[in-house]
């Protein structure tokens, strides 16, 4: 006696297993309530300049610039890490900066820069100097100002 199943001549067919199941997709982002373009999920830089502000004294040797999906909590949508001066500071932050790879880079987008005293981002000290962008801006921006100050 064999232990083998018997030779079939021809391939056993299981009703609603003849073809493969089509391949279920997620969505990267709920983008309609992120308050962005639905179907966007690539967009171009931001550029500008940081500068300092009259009188302001930073305290550290890192810069962090965040961005943001306006009005949207959780982490950061990207973060770069640069260093102090000189300023005038040029910085592109993109897609290539992401917290998370696959979230759509997408706006409206807001910026805010802080020079950390003691490197660790997830602190705050009284010496940082910040800045925030009163407007968020789309992805693609030119020419964005950032001024650093107490």
């Amino acid at each position: 006696m064999s232990d083998e199943p018997p030779k079939l001549d021809q391939p056993v067919r299981v009703p609603g297993l003849e073809s493969p199941a089509p391949r279920a997709t997620m969505p990267l982002a709920q983008t309609e309530t992120m308050g962005a373009r639905t179907g966007v999920t690539e967009g171009a830089p931001i550029r500008g300049t940081i500068t300092l502000a009259d009188g302001a004294q930073p305290s550290g040797s890192v810069l962090f610039l965040i961005a943001r999906i306006a009005g949207q909590p959780g982490p950061p949508l990207a973060v770069k890490r640069l260093p102090v001066g000189p300023f005038p500071l040029a910085f592109e932050i993109g897609p290539q900066d992401r917290m998370i790879q696959g979230r759509p880079w997408v706006g409206p987008i807001a910026l805010s820069a802080r020079v950390d005293a003691d490197g660790d981002p997830l602190t705050r000290g009284a010496s940082d100097v910040t800045a925030d962008l009163a407007t968020p801006v789309e992805p693609g921006a030119e020419g964005v100002k950032l001024r650093l100050g107490q």
